[in-house]
């Protein structure tokens, strides 16, 4: 797979080169210690409340603060994973490489790879920036550390079968904006399907709701692996880079 990762640096200083990446980790830096910022205040005004009132002070970090802020990450990747994997194949097929792509002696497998792994880099390097801010806890809290990186690897997994999609979506338009739209779509309905079980019970509604992702990264932020979660994302990958192949397979043979 030595093409596949040279393809991965191509599409990270590509990332790089323009302003994309460099505005997307501004925009995540900033929503998220927004969040960080009011979930820390809140829960010290309350620590101090409670002791004012000579009450006890059972409030946990990683319940009060750690575990809504990692549900937070999970929403804003909804609306960063698009702007990352709009330009996959899209720009591609807009500038006319998608030919050279097409007809060149790499493997199809090699560059669905090389760009999927470009786009999970360049969103593990959007959570960089909150474990920055996690460090703080660590520093003058005492969280407990094992759930905080049960939930990034929920993290991790959701955003590469979430990339994964975009990435097929991107193989089937010329436009960036339709790709970016589009799975921005597709990533907001997997993640509101599982609000059918709330008032649904029949079995249409818990095979949707089983659909959706924020119903697998439930264990994950509770700090819980469980098999079937992890079986879930990684089939969604395997699936959005099975049908990335298609696509583009069908571009090989149209070249």
């Amino acid at each position: 797979m030595r093409n596949a990762w040279i393809i991965c640096r191509k599409e990270l200083g590509s990332y790089f080169v323009s302003p994309i990446a460099y505005l997307l980790l501004t925009m995540f830096a900033l929503l998220f210690g927004y969040f960080f910022w009011t979930a820390v205040a809140v829960f010290v005004v309350e620590g101090i409340e409670m002791q004012m009132r000579g009450q006890n002070f059972p409030m946990s970090v990683n319940e009060e603060i750690i575990r809504p802020l990692l549900l937070n990450v999970s929403i804003i990747g909804l609306f960063m994973i698009p702007l990352i994997t709009m330009r996959l194949f899209a720009e591609e097929k807009r500038t006319g490489t998608i030919e050279l792509l097409a007809t060149s002696p790499i493997r199809d497998l090699e560059i669905i790879v090389g760009k999927w792994l470009a786009a999970l880099i360049l969103y593990s390097s959007l959570l960089f920036f909150t474990a920055l801010n996690f460090a703080f806890l660590f520093k003058y809290g005492n969280p407990d550390w094992r759930p905080l990186a049960v939930g990034y690897l929920g993290l991790l997994l959701q955003a590469g079968a979430l990339l994964a999609l975009g990435t097929f979506i991107s193989t089937l338009t010329r436009n960036q904006i339709i790709a970016g739209a589009a799975t921005f779509a597709a990533c907001l309905l997997l993640y509101v399907f599982g609000w059918v079980g709330a008032f649904e019970s029949a079995t249409w509604a818990r095979v949707l709701a089983y659909t959706s992702v924020a119903t697998h990264f439930e264990s994950f932020v509770r700090g819980v692996i469980d098999s079937k979660d992890a079986i879930f994302f990684l089939t969604l990958i395997f699936l959005g880079l099975f049908f990335t192949a298609r696509s583009l397979e069908s571009l090989r043979w149209r070249s």
